[in-house]
């Protein structure tokens, strides 16, 4: 017969049950509408995306940014980064593509998973690098801007990963383990029915949440103390993300290239830590600015505008001159003084 000691017991079991049962994966990751298909992981990785620019235009135009800016950059990184996330994965998972059993049909295939974050950075940021200089903008204002809100689309892009049931971890016993189908476990593997797997897709996502967070209060700390961010928080953003995902990578149990035993993810964020560790050492012992615009340049579209101002402006002073008699003249003849002349 129950009694009062037991009662907590008794009622908390429902949800020890449903703990213990593991977390559940999606029965289906693509719906059909008519004979469209709409993929979860495309979903993921579309809504991360528009999260990351939504937010990011708010960040940049609080630092005096022009408005428009991040949509125009993003226009051109997102596919760079598409490409340069597929380019990566395929360079780091050969086999899959150029192996005995590999499908060069596959490569294009975005849709079925398959992006590497590193190559979707490089890409990403070279695009948008390069549409800044023909713009005269500086880099580092948006760098700033941008970096919390990478995280957060990281975050979000991970369920896609939930939703193919892939890149798990290994098994686990802890209640929030992740229930796999049978389908989508490793070929040739022999794990009893009802194992649990660590759910890396969430490790990395609250991972991320957390890192955006404390980049927001990092920059605001920077802002308070010196009044700039100087583009250190792109810095920041590669130390908390690769310290991250070296654990978290660790635990992965699909197939991936290994170098000295260790995965190539893990190396590579190894070796991304320690550039931002430097990066952020160099930027914070110089000079740092938050200025928009690169020193004497500026969109063109301003530049045109100051030509065009610049030109009406020496019009109208031929017109009011005396004839024959250049604008320049009478300044000159004034500030030339008796035994100087020009070096």
């Amino acid at each position: 017969m129950p009694t009062l000691l037991t009662m907590p017991t008794l009622l908390t079991m429902p949800f020890t049950a449903a703990l213990t049962a593991g977390i559940p994966s999606p029965s289906s990751a693509v719906w059909y509408l008519g004979p469209i298909p709409v993929r979860a992981y495309a979903l993921c990785i579309l809504t991360g995306v528009f999260v990351a620019v939504w937010w990011s235009d708010r960040r940049y135009r609080a630092r005096g940014g022009r408005p428009e800016l991040v949509l125009d950059v993003a226009i051109v990184a997102v596919p760079a980064g598409i490409v340069g996330a597929r380019l990566y994965h395929v360079i780091s998972s050969p086999d899959d593509y150029f192996g005995p059993n590999g499908d060069l049909a596959r490569i294009p295939q975005t849709w079925q998973g398959g992006l590497g974050i590193w190559g979707g950075i490089a890409g990403g940021v070279l695009a948008g690098v390069l549409l800044l200089r023909h713009r005269g903008l500086r880099v580092a204002p948006l760098a700033d801007a941008v970096a919390p809100t990478l995280l957060v689309a990281q975050a979000i892009g991970r369920l896609g990963n939930w939703f193919n049931q892939e890149l798990y971890g290994s098994p686990t016993t802890l209640p929030w383990g992740l229930r796999i189908d049978e389908a989508h476990l490793p070929a040739g593997s022999t794990y009893p029915p009802g194992t649990l797997f660590h759910p890396t897709f969430l490790y990395e996502a609250l991972w991320n949440l957390a890192g955006a967070a404390l980049l927001v209060w990092i920059g605001r700390r920077m802002l308070a103390r010196s009044g700039v961010t100087g583009g250190r928080l792109l810095w920041v953003y590669l130390m908390v993300y690769t310290a991250g995902r070296v654990w978290i990578e660790m635990l992965r149990i699909d197939e991936a290239e290994t170098v000295l035993g260790l995965r190539l993810n893990v190396w590579t964020s190894i070796v991304i830590f320690l550039v931002g560790a430097l990066g952020l050492a160099l930027t914070s012992r110089r000079p740092l600015s938050d200025a928009i615009d690169r020193p004497g340049r500026g969109t063109r579209k301003d530049r045109s505008a100051a030509e065009e101002d610049d030109s009406v402006e020496d019009a109208a002073a031929e017109h009011d001159s005396p004839e024959g008699a250049s604008p320049a003249e009478p300044a000159a003849t004034a500030s030339a003084q008796p035994g100087q002349t020009d070096s």
